[in-house]
């Protein structure tokens, strides 16, 4: 909707759709409507606004992204989005262009980041949409996303467990002294644990409770505890103070895991043995509340990597 009022310097024309305002002195009142008119073209051209893609992210990062405990990885995918959609209005992007976005990413990253990215540049533009108003239709519509790969299969074994421990020093029963030795540990840790990286960097004196470890935060709880076997409290009781973090232990680990030519296995792998190796001991609720999965079928489909001819040895 354009409004057209005089001022003492001349007519300031303004337009306003979808919460979003333009406006503009001009010297008479001609000039101020026939810029109103174009505007309001060229907004309805845009199905939308005037504001771009640029805009969005900026408003996302600073409204929604700094609430979630995903914030680092957004900014940096929105950065890379970024270098694609630059400053498109809103309204120019549709179904061909995240089409194109797709294509383009397929050529350089796996099916499942795709979807994982495609995730986050959705609840953008549905933000943009239901909450800001900035555009009124959603890009992606009709628009295919890639089928995320299939689960992992591989497990570590303690052959090659050994190989990479060793290479970073490790010593068993001994507390690290250097960061490859903290490696080590957090990896021997997740083994006999089943936590993630990010959860074993956690344990320390304070969280560690006899046969029990307190995780102020994880991937999925705001809190979480996880019970420990004998080797699994054993093994924590010898951290005193990590001095690694997360980005350090990723480093240092694929260095040794490469080092010892250990293909197609990462830490994250060791996870998924620790509950293979612990659904021998107790049942399936049990290995539930250790590995925290609420849906069995993601425990048995993703986590759970027995071989067939492990399946029937135990028949």
């Amino acid at each position: 909707m354009a409004y057209i009022r005089k001022l003492a310097s001349g007519w300031r024309a303004e337009v306003q759709r979808n919460g979003q305002r333009l406006s503009k002195v001009w010297p008479t009142k001609r000039e101020a409507q026939t810029w109103a008119l174009e505007q309001e073209s060229k907004a309805r051209a845009l199905k939308g606004g005037w504001r771009t893609f640029r805009e969005a992210v900026t408003k996302y990062e600073t409204e929604v992204a700094h609430k979630k405990r995903g914030e680092a990885w957004e900014v940096r995918r929105l950065a890379q989005m970024l270098e694609h959609f630059g400053d498109v209005p809103l309204g120019n992007i549709d179904s061909p262009q995240i089409a194109e976005w797709r294509d383009a990413r397929l050529k350089t990253v796996s099916a499942s980041t795709v979807v994982r990215e495609s995730n986050l540049l959705k609840h953008l533009f549905r933000v943009a949409r239901d909450e800001w108003r900035w555009i009124e239709h959603d890009p992606f519509r009709g628009v295919k996303m890639p089928k995320e790969a299939d689960p992992r299969h591989q497990r570590w074994r303690w052959q090659q467990i050994r190989r990479v421990v060793r290479y970073l020093g490790y010593v068993t029963g001994k507390k690290p002294e250097t960061k490859s030795q903290e490696v080590a540990l957090a990896f021997m840790i997740a083994l006999r644990t089943a936590m993630r990286a990010g959860e074993v960097l956690q344990v320390s004196p304070q969280t560690l409770s006899g046969r029990v470890v307190t995780l102020a935060q994880t991937k999925t709880e705001k809190r979480a505890q996880v019970p420990l076997t004998r080797r699994g409290a054993a093994l924590c009781a010898l951290v005193d103070k990590w001095t690694i973090d997360g980005v350090m232990l990723d480093a240092l680990f694929r260095k040794a895991r490469d080092a010892c030519m250990v293909r197609d296995l990462r830490f994250h792998d060791a996870r998924a043995t620790a509950l293979t190796l612990l659904a021998k001991r107790v049942d399936v609720l049990t290995l539930s509340r250790i590995s925290r999965h609420k849906d069995l079928r993601i425990l048995s489909n993703t986590y759970y990597r027995a071989t067939a001819e492990e399946i029937a040895a135990s028949l």
